[in-house]
């Protein structure tokens, strides 16, 4: 059995969830959705951890005739089973789970301790449900669980380490991608060089000791020092220099306007950085493709290798579950050009659509909140037909069931936002389709 149980909760964890979640709680968007990202790969480990206790198989095979799936706001936050089952999962690093990831998303405490407990009913919601569906006995749905153990690693989010949740030692077996991280935050602050200076007198210099094979210290302490001085020289340089970014936006009368914001050198460092993305080679049946850990590739062949794709029922499940593109952009106010750099990924793709060819994707096209929405929609539909051609082209297109631009329906960030912020919601992604 290799089903990944998160294609069974994201059904339940979607949009209008996390819209009604962010109202009841009084909480941004972003914040409920970087929260949920954090506890469902602790809940998961949890329950796979547990995959042989009675308390947890009880809880899942009982969830299926609870109706927790149709009231998750409501009944799961004083459910008493799900109480109970948190309580068998993290014992008294419960608070600390809790704690971490209000602090990592944003939210208060109280928030976070609902989000665990929605978060934790939609999960053995779902698989409960599941295993109903599939006459799964309880020797059964342990083997599910514990097939989770060589899933989980791709679910913990950059920014997010493993040992911050500090949710006990059963989770050093599960080897996550950035266990070691700590949360950074970006610092403006210019990095110190501290010099040790000499305190010979100034116009002398320390007698040669004949014992040292003829060298004086200084022999090798004046280059040093004169090495910094240029290494510090050269940083301050570069870190003068800005590079220029563009960004769509449109004029009172509907017109494409292109936009330039300058951005230091030091500040894209910052960024890169925060991502945590380091490209490797990402295995696709024996073929290395070149990417990274939990990126969109990574998430594709895992979701298809677990057969998520086979057990949907419809296109229906499939629809909320979005992969975006990390490297396909288009040149500013183009609905036809690539920027450079950008076919490598969509080789990715093609790549993983020839490997499996009986999946089928979907292409979809985002703009921000700021603009005309008339031609945000346009250029997004331009974009998303753009690729879905080019695909085509590649000799996948049977593959491709269809491509549409949302405008910036899905936007998040307020257009009065900075470009940097808003960036999250310019995007092109794909999706498994049938």
């Amino acid at each position: 059995m290799s089903l990944n149980v998160i294609d069974l909760i994201k059904g339940q964890l979607g949009p209008a969830l996390t819209t009604q979640a962010a109202s009841q709680f009084g909480e941004s968007e972003s914040g409920i959705s970087k929260a949920i990202g954090g506890l469902l790969p602790a809940i998961i480990g949890g329950l796979a951890n547990k995959s042989d206790n009675p308390g947890v198989l009880d809880a899942i095979t009982n969830a299926s005739s609870s109706g927790i799936l149709g009231n998750l706001m409501g009944e799961s936050s004083n459910n008493s089973i799900i109480s109970s089952l948190l309580s068998s999962i993290f014992g008294d690093k419960l608070g600390g789970l809790v704690n971490t990831i209000a602090t990592y998303a944003g939210i208060s405490n109280n928030s976070s301790s609902s989000l665990l407990n929605l978060v934790t009913g939609a999960t053995v919601g779902s698989i409960g449900k599941y295993a109903a569906d599939n006459n799964l006995d309880r020797s059964g749905i342990s083997s599910l669980l514990n097939d989770q153990k060589g899933i989980v690693s791709t679910l913990l989010p950059a920014g997010l380490s493993l040992a911050s949740l500090n949710i006990g030692d059963w989770a050093k077996g599960y080897k996550f991608d950035n266990d070691n991280d700590t949360i950074k935050t970006p610092t403006s602050e210019e990095p110190k060089i501290e010099v040790t200076r000499s305190t010979t007198p100034t116009g002398t210099f320390p007698e040669r000791n004949n014992n040292e094979g003829g060298g004086s210290i200084w022999k090798w302490l004046l280059p040093l020092l004169l090495l910094i001085a240029a290494g510090y020289f050269l940083w301050k340089q570069c870190d003068k220099k800005t590079t220029t970014t563009t960004t769509t936006g449109t004029d009172s009368t509907g017109t494409v306007q292109d936009t330039a914001t300058a951005v230091s050198s030091s500040d894209t460092a910052a960024a890169t950085a925060s991502t945590g993305k380091v490209d490797e080679n990402i295995d696709l049946n024996g073929t290395a493709l070149k990417g990274y850990k939990g990126g969109m590739e990574d998430q594709m062949i895992t979701f298809l290798k677990s057969d998520g794709y086979k057990n949907a029922a419809n296109d229906e499940a499939l629809k909320d579950m979005w992969y975006d593109f990390d490297h396909v952009n288009f040149k500013s106010g183009s609905g036809n050009q690539l920027e450079a750099g950008s076919e490598g990924q969509l080789q990715n793709l093609v790549a993983i659509l020839k490997a499996y060819p009986d999946a089928k994707v979907k292409i979809g096209g985002y703009t921000d909140k700021t603009g005309n929405e008339a031609v945000n929609l346009k250029i997004s539909t331009e974009r998303a037909n753009y690729i879905k051609d080019w695909l085509a082209k590649q000799g996948v297109g049977g593959q491709v069931l269809g491509a549409e631009g949302y405008g910036s329906k899905f936007a998040k960030v307020d257009a009065s936002a900075s470009d940097a912020e808003r960036a999250s919601d310019r995007k092109m992604s794909v999706r498994f389709a049938k």
